[in-house]
């Protein structure tokens, strides 16, 4: 009950800032999605929707306030609307009943429209790395606790994310730990201050542990190819090479040996039943969308028994365990070429944004952002291959960051025009500050 009503507090304090500085919203929403702390108080606020009364103060916030009134137009945020219009034609040609899809419909309307909005307010580094902060410690939180728990158990049980949520999955778990775990090392390698440089490198690693303790198969895939696509991109291979090696080794080395048979069985995947469901569902998904090109099934399609049976009579209902096959019986070819172009925009984006940053120390956090970005992309796509992730809203924020990035950019002078105007001059990038005790000690000497 006393855990219950400190989060009623809190929803309540940020709920009524939200109206005067609505950033305070997007906090209070971004928390209760990504965390799920109402989950695990055991009171009233489990049943609340209070991330939809977090995200109605934000509205009304940024109507009452001067806040951006129009939403950032660029190929992310077009392509994103196109993603809803296709679910809302999949919705209403949708062959399971409505029962089914309005509810997943809905949610999905009223969480990328949030997102939509908070793209419009992150006007500035702050509020950025508010949001990066606010990811960060809300997933993090349950790797460091998975971590701990694996290291005490021996890693002879399963990490488990908190009941109710998008996360109590195992698998799910693993592959937003994972999608969290760049960001953690964009925040250790642009803090200033120790005491936060390794608490992330600890928490990275326990993070690591944690993945490694969901017994997850798909996220120990996503693991591998988040590692080396980010030692590939590393600027010091040789070094980060043999961090990532070692914090591999040493996450493989606390676990038992049947954890090990479990990994091994991605080798033999013809053997494994797991396996064979996957692709047994993935090849009923794919016959769903041949049969519905145009408009997909519907939301849960190869979940529904009058929609799977309708083509294959003797096939189980079950949920498509890959964002691909997912989005593509749910919503068809379109809904598919949609997605990917929305991935293959972003990526161009970033390059981009990198291209303009290449050199300027001041704008040396952006560029380091979109790298972990990338990585983060990297980490999700491949983990959400083998999991019905394709709406998860950590995902789509990342890639509405990307788009803010770009419109922060867009205020800072070209480097052409620097070079063209030697009268103008810029002052020289702010140098990290140091900590409060060390210049005290600079002042005594």
């Amino acid at each position: 009950m006393l855990h219950s009503l400190i989060l009623l507090a809190f929803l309540a304090s940020l709920t009524t800032l939200a109206v005067i500085r609505p950033m305070a919203g997007v906090i209070a929403f971004e928390c209760f999605t990504f965390m799920s702390p109402q989950q695990e108080t055991f009171g009233i606020t489990g049943t609340l929707p209070v991330a939809l009364i977090a995200a109605l103060a934000t509205v009304i916030g940024c109507i009452v306030n001067r806040e951006p009134k129009k939403f950032p137009v660029n190929s992310i945020t077009i392509l994103i609307t196109c993603f809803l219009i296709q679910a809302t034609i999949s919705t209403i040609f949708a062959l399971a009943p409505p029962s089914i899809v309005l509810p997943v419909y809905t949610d999905l309307l009223k969480s990328f429209g949030f997102l939509l909005l908070v793209a419009a307010l992150l006007t500035n580094r702050k509020r950025i790395h508010a949001l990066v902060w606010l990811i960060v410690l809300s997933i993090g939180y349950y790797g460091v606790k998975g971590g701990i728990f694996t290291l005490l158990t021996g890693g002879n049980d399963h990490v488990y994310g908190p009941p109710n949520s998008i996360l109590t999955d195992n698998n799910q778990l693993a592959v937003a730990l994972l999608t969290v775990l760049p960001l953690m090392n964009y925040l250790r390698v642009i803090s200033a201050h120790r005491v936060i440089r390794f608490g992330m490198a600890a928490a990275m690693m326990l993070c690591v542990i944690a993945v490694a303790g969901t017994y997850s198969r798909g996220g120990f895939l996503a693991l591998f190819a988040m590692s080396a696509f980010l030692w590939w991109n590393s600027k010091g291979r040789i070094r980060s090479g043999v961090l990532i090696a070692l914090g591999l080794i040493l996450a493989v080395g606390v676990m038992p040996s049947q954890w090990v048979s479990r990994m091994n069985g991605i080798q033999n995947y013809h053997h494994s039943n797991s396996a064979n469901d996957r692709l047994t569902v993935w090849r009923q998904a794919f016959g769903i969308a041949l049969a519905n090109p145009l408009t997909g099934a519907g939301f849960k399609a190869t979940a529904t028994p009058s929609v799977i049976h309708r083509y294959y009579p003797q096939a189980n209902q079950r949920a498509t365990h890959s964002i691909w096959f997912q989005i593509l019986s749910q919503g068809g070819f379109p809904f598919l070429f949609i997605f990917i172009a929305l991935n293959v925009a972003s990526v161009i984006k970033l390059h981009r944004i990198r291209w303009r940053t290449r050199g300027d120390p001041s704008l040396r956090w952006i560029d380091e952002l979109c790298r972990m970005i990338e990585v983060s992309m990297i980490a999700f796509l491949v983990g959400g291959s083998f999991l019905s992730l394709g709406y998860y809203s950590l995902f789509y924020t990342l890639l509405l960051m990307i788009a803010a990035l770009g419109a922060i950019l867009q205020t800072v002078p070209a480097p052409s025009t620097i070079q063209a105007d030697r009268r103008i001059k810029f002052p020289d990038a702010p140098r990290p500050l140091a900590p409060s005790w060390r210049l005290r000690r600079s002042i005594q000497k």
